[in-house]
C-alpha cells in the first residue's frame, strides 16, 4: 500500500498535478476522460466506418499515434512550467495530429482531432497569463494549420465545408475554453483570499490578545496610581496628623490636638469619598483651573497643620486647563508634600505653579535632609515618585527629581497645555 501510494505521489508530481488544487486536480481529469471517450471513440468509428484504415499496415501505426496523442492530453500539466514548454508540447500535438489524419484521411476525423488541440492550446495560454495578441496568434495558426491538412487530404473539395464549420467552431472552442478559465482564476482568487482571510483573522486574533495583555497591564498600572494616590496617600496624611495630635496631647496642648482631630476626621471624610469615586469609574473627580488653585491650597493648608512646616505658594495658572492636567498637577503636589512630611525634615517648603511657553511646570522644593533619587524609584514598596513618572510619561510630559543628601530636594512635573504631534 505504501509504495502504491509513493508511486502515485510520484505520478502526480511527474504529471504537474502535484502543485494543483484538489478540484482543479478533478476537473482536469474530469476533462481528459471527455477527451479520452471522444478521440477514443473517434477512432473506434473510423476503424468501423473505413475499411482500408482495418489493414494492419495502417491501423496499427494509426491505433499507437492515437494513444500516444492521447496520452500526451494526461501528460499535458507537465507542459505547464514554462512558455517554451507550452510551445513544444503544442508543436508535438499538432505534428501527431498532421499525421493521423493521414491514416483515415477522413474530414470528421479532422473535425474530432483539432478542436480539442485548440481547446488545450487557449487554456494553456490563459493559464499562463498570456494576452490576447497571443491567444489570437494560436487561433490563425491553428485554422492554418486544419486548412492546410485539408488542402494536403482532400484538395479544394471540403474547403467550402470547412469555411462554413470553422467560423463557429472556433467561436466555440475559444469562448467555452475562456468562460472555463475565468471561472477557475476565479475560484482560484476567492481560495487565495480566503486564505489571506484565514493568514488575517489569525494575525488578528493574535493582535488582539496581545493588546488585551497589554490593556490589562495598563489598565493595572493605573489602578495602582490610584489607589496610591487616593487611600495611600489619605492615608499617610492621616497618619501625619493623629501623631502630630498625639503630640500635641503629650505636651498637653489638648486644644490644638482636638483640632487636629477634627482636621483629620474632615481628610478621611474626603478620602473615603474620593475612594468611592475612584471605585466608581477608577477616575478622580473632573478639576478646572480654579479648582486646581483650591485643591493645591487645601493640600498646603493640610501639610502645614499637620506638620507646622510652612508651605509658600506661587500659583500662575492659566484660566483653562485640561482635566487631566489638573488631575496630574494635584497629585504630583500631594506626593510631593507627603514625601517632604515623611522624609525631609525640612523647615520650609515652597510649592510653584506656572504657565510658559505652552507648558505647565509643578514644582515642590523644601530645604530638607534630601534623598537619592534612583534609590527612592527603585525601592520596593514606595510607588508615589514611580506613579508620578508613569502620569508624565502618559501626558507626553517629563518629570525631574533634583535631590543631594543634606542640600534638600526639587519636584518638577512639566505637562503639555498643547497635545504634540504624534499624540493622541
Amino acid at each position: 500500500m505504501k509504495k502504491t501510494r509513493r508511486w502515485t505521489a510520484k505520478l502526480r508530481e511527474w504529471f504537474g498535478f502535484q502543485e494543483m488544487h484538489a478540484p482543479d486536480v478533478r476537473e482536469a481529469r474530469f476533462f481528459f476522460v471527455i477527451v479520452t471517450l471522444v478521440l477514443g471513440g473517434t477512432a473506434a468509428l473510423a476503424i468501423h466506418s473505413i475499411p482500408a484504415l482495418r489493414e494492419p499496415a495502417r491501423l496499427i501505426p494509426f491505433v499507437a499515434l492515437m494513444l500516444v496523442h492521447i496520452a500526451l492530453y494526461w501528460l499535458s500539466p507537465a507542459f505547464m512550467k514554462s512558455t517554451r514548454q507550452i510551445v513544444i508540447y503544442l508543436v508535438i500535438q499538432a505534428v501527431l495530429i498532421f499525421v493521423i489524419t493521414l491514416f483515415p484521411r477522413d474530414f470528421s476525423v479532422i473535425l474530432s482531432l483539432y478542436p480539442a488541440l485548440l481547446g488545450i492550446a487557449v487554456g494553456m495560454l490563459r493559464g499562463e497569463r498570456r494576452g490576447k495578441r497571443q491567444v489570437i496568434l494560436t487561433v490563425v495558426i491553428w485554422l492554418g494549420l486544419v486548412t492546410s491538412n485539408l488542402l494536403l487530404i482532400h484538395g479544394s473539395d471540403m474547403l467550402w465545408t470547412w469555411l462554413l464549420f470553422a467560423p463557429p467552431l472556433t467561436l466555440f472552442v475559444v469562448i467555452y475554453v475562456v468562460l472555463y478559465m475565468r471561472q477557475v482564476e476565479a475560484r482560484d482568487r476567492a481560495q487565495r483570499l480566503l486564505h489571506e482571510l484565514e493568514i488575517a483573522h489569525a494575525e488578528l486574533a493574535e493582535h488582539a490578545e496581545r493588546i488585551e495583555a497589554l490593556t490589562l497591564a495598563a489598565e493595572r498600572q493605573r489602578m495602582a496610581r490610584e489607589l496610591h494616590d487616593t487611600l495611600a496617600q489619605g492615608l499617610a496624611g492621616l497618619l501625619l496628623q493623629l501623631e502630630a495630635a498625639d503630640s500635641h496631647l503629650d505636651a498637653g496642648r489638648a486644644g490644638r490636638a482636638q483640632g487636629i482631630v477634627q482636621q483629620a476626621m474632615a481628610r478621611a471624610r474626603a478620602t473615603l469619598a474620593e475612594a468611592r469615586r475612584a471605585i466608581d469609574d477608577l477616575r478622580a473627580r473632573q478639576l478646572s483651573a480654579p479648582d486646581l488653585a483650591a485643591a493645591i491650597r487645601d493640600e498646603a493648608t493640610h501639610f502645614s497643620a499637620a506638620t507646622g512646616i510652612p508651605c509658600a505658594l506661587d500659583l500662575t495658572l492659566p484660566d483653562t486647563l485640561p482635566p487631566a492636567l489638573c488631575e496630574h498637577a494635584l497629585r504630583a503636589v500631594a506626593e510631593g508634600l507627603t514625601n517632604v512630611a515623611r522624609h525631609a525634615q525640612a523647615h520650609q517648603v515652597e510649592v510653584r505653579a506656572a504657565e510658559a511657553k505652552d507648558w505647565l511646570t509643578i514644582e515642590v522644593r523644601d530645604d530638607g535632609a534630601g534623598f537619592d533619587p534612583e534609590a527612592a524609584l527603585s525601592r520596593a514598596g514606595h510607588y508615589g515618585l514611580l506613579g508620578l513618572r508613569e502620569r508624565a510619561r502618559l501626558a507626553g510630559g517629563t518629570l525631574e527629581i533634583d535631590s543631594t543628601p543634606g542640600a534638600g530636594a526639587r519636584l518638577t512635573l512639566r505637562l503639555p497645555l498643547k497635545k504634540r504631534k504624534g499624540e493622541r
